[in-house]
């Protein structure tokens, strides 16, 4: 990775920036088996308030938002909708892998400065409504050997979700919910009062393994399905679902997203973590099967 550059976040046409190779411990630069050898295995998962899934979870409260897409529109401010940005503070049409690395973070985890950023919700009066938070939830994807889940290579891009849709999308990907609800809807729903809106996104949770990048920003990532990885994306990385909760209950009629309606849910995410530090969270809490919780780097 050149150090000024985000993986080229126009259009590729050579199909993407390579990433590193794959070392013989089988991770992109750190030995997370080793990690794991080194503390141990747990007596038995420890549950937490997302289940018994190993996990772990960081908060990141709302930066900052702007008209900017860093990866659909790089270098071209103001050319997107309006979108709410967490995690990274620095994160605008112009940022880099080396920026976003240098900058500050409104995540619990400092050594998060991974960029992650969503539609603005707008209210019936045509104003943005203030995020209260997002969540970043990192799992193996179902079914997955959690195992096998390698950390994400720096300068990762992902987009999940269809700003442009007309029809209800896979709940799987883009949902609505009151609060930790399970219930998912395609629409935004009418919260009771202790409990608002969020809007859910789940990330693609495999990985070609040799492109950060895409000509659509989409084709070097993919789903996976029935505990495997299709052919060709050959590496499980930790499966991304992203929660932003909004100070909303009650009716939401009039309420629409920046990129269109209820419909076009859409989340994107810039990798910056401080790489030892997440191939330190794959291996205590993935790889030992361990529902960690919110990661903080104030404790």
């Amino acid at each position: 990775m050149v150090a000024g550059a985000l993986v080229v976040l126009g259009a590729c046409s050579s199909g993407g920036t390579a990433a590193p190779a794959q070392d013989h411990h089988g991770g992109f630069g750190y030995d997370v088996s080793a990690a794991v050898a080194e503390m141990g295995q747990p007596d038995h998962p420890v549950a937490g308030p997302q289940g018994r899934d190993p996990q772990f979870v960081v908060e990141c409260p709302f930066s900052h938002a702007l008209p900017d897409d860093p990866i659909v529109y790089p270098g071209q401010a103001g050319a997107s909708h309006l979108h709410n940005f967490f995690g990274n503070t620095s994160a605008d049409a112009d940022s880099t892998l080396a920026s976003l690395s240098a900058a500050g973070t409104t995540c619990e985890q400092q050594l998060d400065r991974a960029s992650y950023w969503a539609p603005a919700l707008i209210d019936p009066s045509g104003q943005p409504v203030t995020p209260e938070k997002s969540t970043a939830y990192y799992r193996a994807g179902e079914g997955i050997d959690p195992t096998a889940v390698q950390p994400f290579p720096a300068g990762l891009v992902m987009i999940a979700g269809d700003m442009t849709a007309t029809e209800a999308q896979p709940l799987s990907v883009t949902s609505w919910t009151c609060g930790a609800s399970a219930g998912r809807s395609s629409t935004i729903p009418t919260c009771p009062p202790d409990r608002g809106v969020r809007m859910i996104v789940t990330f693609p949770d495999c990985w070609d393994g040799a492109h950060l990048d895409s000509a659509d920003h989409r084709s070097h990532v993919a789903y996976s399905s029935g505990g495997e990885c299709p052919d060709g994306f050959a590496v499980s990385v930790p499966q991304l679902t992203f929660s932003v909760a909004y100070p909303l209950t009650g009716d939401p009629t009039g309420y629409v997203l920046a990129s269109g309606g209820e419909l076009t849910g859409h989340a994107d995410f810039v990798n910056a973590w401080d790489e030892q530090k997440l191939a330190t969270e794959v291996a205590s809490c993935l790889h030992r099967g361990v529902v960690c919780g919110v990661t903080s780097g104030r404790v």
